[in-house]
């Protein structure tokens, strides 16, 4: 196990959950995790939900280091690590830049396939742009029949469907375009993976299984039907392709601290194909992260901690020093 801060070290800290995006209802339930977590290892910890605003009580409780568990928009994409930045509170986690373009699973994708890793062929639809049946006959034509639509800044699979005629394509993109701008991908048949990453190291990798259409919110979130394997039966090599590849995705976007990469193994391919990069998960009961830690030895009570250790390093790079 790596050192941890004297407890002193972390001075008072503050759990950012709630907010106000799609996702408020899981980072409650994130955010009240991490701080029972972090108060059990004796840290001066306190919660903040920032649907609230945030910068009245970061001031009035001289808050000195900031966990975020916001999820979604405001919370993941940028916007709350460059309000603190500003306000010089090291905060866990990737810092702005990198927050705000893993959040954009569009660049992401572009990214990715620029540096050559494995993803879904995909176009972009605008928030204001009207498809027709007949154009969406078109993209099904370049894409395939069965099509995932889905917002292109929102997490935890909102606003998102899963397409097989024109009809249902013009429908799901019109649901998606009520949260952003959208991305359609090609469908890939497969079992899903995830990999956590913590401090540079990837977890070992958890599959999902869920009798769901998809791995939908409903899934990750209300259904006890989703089955969860950790170890996820990928034989050694498979394993430590899928993690390299984890890292290397997660590193091309520039994230740093801790996060998840989700992939999915193409039947047809056999290729592990990138689905997106999350840099902040949840961390409630059934998340993914705290599984693949606890497979790794790691408690969750460590794992918060660890995670809180992450914003040391930000603070190394305000100095100028390159992330550890």
């Amino acid at each position: 196990m790596r050192r941890k801060h004297h407890n002193l070290a972390y001075g008072k800290v503050a759990v950012l959950l709630g907010g106000t995006s799609a996702e408020r209802e899981i980072s409650l339930l994130s955010g009240n995790s991490i701080y029972k977590g972090l108060k059990s290892k004796g840290i001066d910890v306190i919660k903040i939900d920032s649907k609230d605003g945030i910068y009245q009580p970061l001031m009035e409780n001289k808050i000195e280091r900031a966990f975020i568990a916001l999820h979604g928009r405001d919370g993941e994409d940028g916007v709350v690590q460059g309000f603190l930045k500003m306000l010089n509170i090291p905060f866990t986690g990737s810092d702005t830049a990198s927050s705000a373009l893993a959040m954009n699973k569009l660049n992401c994708k572009r990214i990715w396939k620029q540096m050559k890793l494995d993803t879904a062929d995909f176009i972009e639809v605008g928030q204001r742009e009207i498809v027709t049946t007949e154009q969406a006959e078109t993209i099904i034509e370049e894409l395939g029949n069965t099509l995932f639509v889905k917002p292109v800044r929102e997490g935890s699979s909102v606003g998102m469907s899963k397409s097989r005629t024109a009809d249902e394509l013009v429908t799901a993109i019109k649901k998606a375009q009520q949260y952003d701008s959208v991305l359609i991908e090609k469908f890939v048949e497969g079992k899903e993976y995830t990999v956590g990453i913590l401090n540079g190291k990837a977890l070992p990798s958890v599959s999902m299984v869920t009798p769901n259409e998809f791995y939908d919110y409903d899934a990750k979130y209300k259904a006890s039907t989703t089955e969860y394997f950790c170890p996820s039966g990928l034989n050694k090599e498979e394993e430590n392709f899928v993690q390299s590849a984890a890292l290397k995705a997660f590193d091309l976007l520039g994230c740093s601290g801790w996060g998840r990469v989700d992939f999915i193994l193409d039947n047809n391919s056999k290729k592990f194909m990138l689905l997106e990069a999350n840099t902040v998960p949840g961390m409630t009961e059934t998340s993914l992260v705290p599984k693949a830690a606890n497979a790794a030895g790691i408690d969750f009570e460590d794992l918060v901690q660890e995670i809180l250790d992450t914003s040391f390093s930000e603070e190394k790079n305000e100095q100028g020093h390159s992330h550890g």
